[in-house]
């Protein structure tokens, strides 16, 4: 199973991180492809393992609005607007033929979840400049608080941060995944040559919502009675189970973006 994990990873890590590097039309692929990819998997999540066209008219949504976005570079309120519609008309669709009806407000939902996400990641990375440095910060952060959270938590133990969700995460894996996260601002400070102050906690900061997204996939998947969003990734499960936590950090690090970024 570890050694599944691993081989996994080795694979995917250059078919994410390249196209992020570089940016152009590979980015743009791989950002509408893992938008359509995640909305197939949250629609088959809450209905059942079913898609129907509920599920169809979801994908369609967040393909769309992910293209327009990267495509014609749309930076005003037309695209988060045909995203709230798209997502209000999936639910509505949702309520015609989805037979579950726990489904219905998770569809609306899981629509505006994925989409802001997907936004916000497109819209950081072409901040002109500091899209690039500012991305791989991001994603090494999230990267940490994983890391540290787990060595924490099984190292240390203690009392459960939200066992009826997550039996499996404690205080201490908090603790260390936001310590982890302040530790890459203090790298990152260093080699991008700014403020460390910022870095450091912007960072911690992120790393208890990169928990919280972490916990509330959680929940969703305990809600639903799934143990993972898809096996699209061998020995890791779905692309959801793998960018829970980036998920909640993006919108999130987008507003932090705006608040800070005079002084980074």
């Amino acid at each position: 199973m570890l050694l599944t994990r691993i081989l996994s990873a080795v694979v995917l890590a250059p078919l994410v991180l390249l196209p992020i590097w570089f940016g152009g039309w590979w980015f743009i692929i791989l950002m509408v492809a893992t938008a359509g990819l995640m909305g197939w998997e949250w629609a088959r999540m809450v209905n059942g393992g079913q898609l129907g066209w509920p599920g169809v008219l979801l994908i369609a949504v967040l393909v769309l609005a992910t293209a327009g976005f990267a495509l014609l570079e749309v930076r005003t309120i037309a695209l988060p607007s045909f995203l709230v519609t798209g997502a209000l008309l999936s639910a509505i669709a949702a309520v015609i033929r989805f037979k579950r009806r726990q489904a219905y407000p998770f569809v609306f939902f899981g629509t505006l979840y994925i989409g802001g996400a997907c936004l916000a990641f497109l819209w950081l990375r072409t901040v002109p400049e500091e899209g690039r440095n500012l991305v791989f910060w991001l994603l090494a952060v999230v990267w940490a608080t994983d890391i540290g959270a787990y060595f924490a938590g099984r190292g240390i133990g203690g009392p459960k941060l939200a066992p009826r969700i997550s039996p499996n995460k404690t205080w201490a894996g908090l603790i260390g995944g936001a310590l982890s996260a302040g530790l890459v601002g203090v790298l990152a400070a260093g080699f991008l040559g700014r403020d460390a102050t910022l870095l450091v906690v912007g960072g911690m900061i992120l790393a208890v919502v990169a928990q919280a997204g972490d916990l509330l996939e959680s929940w969703c998947k305990r809600r639903f009675s799934v143990k993972d969003s898809s096996h699209l990734i061998p020995g890791h499960g779905g692309i959801l189970d793998r960018v829970d936590g980036l998920l909640a950090v993006l919108p999130v690090a987008f507003l932090y973006f705006w608040a800070v970024k005079d002084t980074i």
